[in-house]
């Protein structure tokens, strides 16, 4: 928690004096694990630099006595040592987070490793992302070591984290320009129900002005995701499509209707003019039977019949793609009847 509140007090500074977050730089205070392949890590200490675009070097005179004198106070009164640095990248919410790795800090940490690596002492890097852990109301941070400068993966293009991505641009874009020279350790921390709280009051002290600046709609890490999204509802409607085309026994064609808005059907296809039947909803879709999806009844042209459909069936799938989309135009209107609400309350005109 204190990292997390020395990165917010980073993005506060900056945003204060009318211009970005600044980036800030500590120590980490830990050991190694005697039971596990694992660093631990028990406490952070702030220094006092500061910086911009991935550039935060520990190389001031004034630094280096601080970061001494500091380190001679806690081995008179701790166990642990220094085994590792932690430092900011307060860049704005986009599709990925910006927990990498630039130029400057390859170099840094190689700096360390090679000093304390040998003396039992493996040097760990922390990226914290304080934007986008403002923005989640979740801490966004990630571990990593770097490679010896001579080494190279086995894997062609494989990335920090082990995943192989073949696009150049998707690896800058994801872990930036020296995305072969480190790699990621897996990160669990614990927080306590005191530090939820201040992690709760730091989003809302700083989120406010942002939610009446933005809109969560033109944000680029949910216009990155739209594609995908209506990628995996064109999927469904494809597979029932198939589905549909394979069975072959549905006549000529299909009515999908609003499962509040269907009428019984007459064994000639027509509107029933007897007694009202129900029309079971389908259970795909949705978390129950009172919300089947907004078009998951499906009711047969001919025939007359009206069965009830699973999420193994066709109208399932159907219903799932009708919900994606119903989702993503609702989040758009909502978008934009917030935008309108925003320029109304805001205009200088007014």
């Amino acid at each position: 928690m204190k990292m997390m509140t020395h990165c917010h007090s980073g993005v506060e500074k900056g945003t204060a004096k009318g211009g970005n977050p600044i980036e800030v730089m500590g120590l980490l205070l830990g050991r190694p694990s005697t039971s596990s392949p694992s660093l631990i890590v028990t406490d952070v200490f702030p220094l006092p630099i500061e910086g911009f675009e991935t550039r935060v070097i520990a190389d001031d005179g004034d630094v280096i006595n601080h970061m001494i004198a500091l380190g001679e106070s806690l081995e008179a009164t701790r166990k642990e040592k220094f085994m590792g640095w932690y430092h900011s990248h307060p860049f704005e919410v986009g599709v990925h987070s910006h927990c990498f790795l630039s130029q400057t800090d390859i170099s840094t940490q190689l700096q360390w490793q090679r000093a304390e690596d040998p003396h039992g002492n493996p040097f760990l890097a922390i990226v914290v992302d304080p934007l986008r852990s403002l923005a989640k109301n979740t801490p966004v941070l990630k571990a990593f070591r770097a490679y010896p400068p001579e080494y190279t993966h086995p894997i062609p293009n494989t990335c920090p984290d082990g995943s192989v991505i073949r696009e150049e641009r998707g690896r800058l874009e994801q872990w930036g320009s020296c995305w072969s020279a480190y790699y990621e350790l897996q990160v669990d921390y614990f927080m306590s129900s005191g530090a939820r709280n201040v992690m709760s009051l730091l989003t809302q002290n700083f989120l406010w002005m942002r939610t009446l600046g933005t809109s969560p709609m033109l944000e680029g890490e949910t216009r990155g995701r739209y594609p995908e999204r209506l990628e995996k509802a064109a999927e469904r409607l494809r597979r029932y499509d198939a589905n549909s085309n394979a069975s072959g026994s549905g006549g000529s064609g299909t009515d999908v209707l609003h499962p509040d808005f269907q009428q019984p059907r007459s064994a000639s296809g027509g509107p029933s003019r007897g007694r009202a039947t129900s029309t079971p909803r389908s259970t795909g879709g949705g978390s129950g039977g009172s919300h089947g999806g907004p078009l998951s009844g499906v009711t047969g042209a001919k025939g007359g019949s009206t069965n009830a459909t699973t999420e193994e069936g066709d109208g399932g799938e159907l219903g799932k793609a009708c919900q994606a989309v119903v989702d993503i135009a609702t989040e758009k209107l909502i978008g934009n009847i917030a935008q309108v609400a925003k320029r109304e309350l805001f205009s200088q005109n007014t």
